[in-house]
């Protein structure tokens, strides 16, 4: 049974991740795949094979159950409080899950949440000035299989990018690799070449049941294989400011996008 120590709050200061260890019940984690296994038929019915997410899971035809449980983990909580603070709190209406792809491998990009992936580069000095609190940027993911499929550089979500880090993308919008054409194995190798291309790079590594807890103004990159099936839930670890930083940047982004005509990225 899971138990937190000071060894998550010390992990979590350094390296801007930790993880709870077997904090989700086999039982419950027999409910959930089982429910997740529906919402894996109906994202891919709704968005084809290379679908990976369905989010926010209460708006579709699920068995709410086993995710109002997942949310009511006595340990999970006691230890987010502690982490974090009384005031966190997961299993929210945002709270989605993560799949394996049907048919072919993908990688995403390295990113950094926000500032690479939704922020236009105007407005990145609101997320600099923001990246120490521990309010914001909180994000959960909970493996009901093994899941490898994470990557991190453990310590950049503290501090802004280094020479190197600025060497390995220094433009933006950051690309990810190109993978159209090749077999499945080029693409898979591709995808985990790109992984280890940036410096200090770190798999994280869930055994069913793991929860890794993490800032999302990390450096990060998602790198997934179809013969590894996989069901995670992703959440934050939400606060009342971060809803509000949540929707303010939102409509930050509308207004820029309907002032530029471009999307943002």
């Amino acid at each position: 049974m899971f138990r937190y120590s000071d060894k998550h709050a010390e992990e979590f200061k350094r390296d801007g991740f930790t993880v709870f260890k077997g904090a989700i019940p086999p039982a419950l984690i027999d409910d959930l795949r089982v429910v997740c296994d529906k919402a894996r038929e109906i994202a891919r019915a709704d968005g084809g094979p290379s679908v990976q997410r369905l989010q926010p899971v209460k708006d579709f035809d699920l068995d709410q159950r086993p995710f109002k449980d997942y949310g009511e983990l006595p340990e999970v909580r006691a230890g987010l409080e502690k982490l974090l603070s009384p005031k966190h709190y997961y299993g929210t209406k945002h709270l989605g899950v993560l799949f394996e792809p049907a048919q072919q491998p993908w990688v995403t990009r390295w990113h950094r949440d926000w500032r690479d992936n939704a922020l236009p580069k105007e407005y990145w000095p609101r997320w600099e000035s923001a990246i120490h609190d521990l309010d914001l940027f909180n994000q959960i993911n909970a493996a009901l299989f093994e899941d490898s499929s994470l990557w991190v550089v453990p310590g950049s979500h503290a501090r802004l990018d280094t020479p190197e880090e600025a060497q390995r993308f220094p433009t933006r919008p950051i690309h990810a690799p190109t993978l159209d054409g090749f077999s499945d194995a080029m693409r898979e190798r591709i995808g985990l070449d790109y992984c280890r291309s940036m410096p200090n790079a770190f798999q994280v590594l869930l055994d069913a049941g793991d929860i890794a807890i993490y800032r999302n103004t990390l450096w990060h990159i998602g790198n997934y294989v179809p013969y590894r099936k996989r069901a995670t839930l992703h959440d934050g670890a939400m606060t009342a400011e971060y809803e509000a930083w949540w929707a303010e940047s939102r409509r930050m982004i509308q207004e820029w996008e309907a002032r530029t005509g471009h999307p943002v990225g």
